[in-house]
């Protein structure tokens, strides 16, 4: 029997922060059965956009951020959740109002979901990715950026977000761990920074809200040059129009950035990581198959 598939995610001020939520959204449609949005309605016309894509899967559920929930970004926690909770598929697809689908790797997905799913010692499906920084040719590489996440979980088991991004398993009522995973064979096309700077600034200003600290001045020519490496693959077809209008087009690295204590930190790691072919990034998954 083939495995049904929920996506989900959730939403608020997108179309004013910038983010390419619909072309996520279109990107991960042909692979679910439904897809659950949790949608504050905010200050723009995110939840009329949602209204408009018109397909029959989705469903939308009106929700209202904590505003005085500032601790380590769990309010991002609790409307992943409600999402998730909403699903009824035998696995859960969250993508991120950033993240994207590339219509070349949709089969591979089907197929590695197909091989693992008899497989109860495989909990999620792990996805490799591109992290767009400061212009649709280039990608942040540095161990700083994590290159593995889950992003496909069975929703038969018993999981929770400690904040939007990853998942941890209970048992029993035991101390949460990480899930265990197999490589999906496909990647996730992450766009958040190379959006428009101005929009990059407001979502710094939410975000450093929700954890408690002071939002820092964006600017993508602050970087160390070295954590960047050029794309030279193609970007999925959904992106077309967004990186057009919507992207920075050319990043302009400040030739007299001097390095914080931090990025001597990730070029000590990137060293080790070339000498022994470790990766030191982080991860919230273990491999299992």
């Amino acid at each position: 029997m083939t495995p049904s598939i929920s996506g989900f995610t959730f939403l608020r001020n997108g179309v004013e922060l910038g983010f390419p939520f619909e072309e996520s959204i279109r990107s991960l449609l042909p692979l679910v059965d439904e897809f659950v949005i949790a949608v504050d309605r905010g200050n723009d016309s995110t939840w009329e956009c949602l209204q408009a894509l018109g397909d029959a899967k989705i469903r939308l559920i009106e929700t209202r951020w904590n505003e005085r929930m500032s601790h380590r970004g769990f309010v991002y926690a609790q409307q992943k959740m409600i999402a998730q909770y909403a699903c009824t598929g035998d696995w859960a697809f969250y993508l991120e109002g950033d993240e994207v689908l590339h219509e070349a790797e949709l089969d591979n997905i089907r197929q590695s979901l197909l091989r693992h799913h008899g497989n109860p010692q495989v909990e999620a499906l792990v996805f490799d990715y591109f992290h767009f920084f400061g212009a649709p040719h280039l990608i942040a590489t540095g161990p700083a950026w994590y290159r593995r996440e889950c992003r496909l979980i069975r929703n038969t088991i018993r999981t929770y977000a400690p904040d939007g991004q990853y998942w941890l398993v209970t048992e029993n009522h035991k101390r949460g761990r990480n899930p265990q995973a197999a490589l999906a064979n496909a990647h996730v096309y992450h766009y958040g920074w190379i959006r428009q700077g101005e929009k990059m600034q407001k979502k710094m200003d939410q975000v450093s809200k929700y954890w408690s600290h002071e939002p820092p001045k964006m600017q993508y020519s602050q970087v160390d040059a070295q954590m960047l490496s050029p794309f030279t693959g193609s970007h999925p077809a959904v992106m077309a129009d967004w990186l057009r209008l919507e992207a920075e087009q050319h990043l302009e690295v400040d030739p007299h950035y001097q390095l914080t204590s931090r990025d001597k930190r990730l070029r000590l790691k990137q060293r080790i990581e070339r000498l022994t072919g470790l990766d030191l990034s982080r991860k919230h998954f273990k491999l299992v198959a």
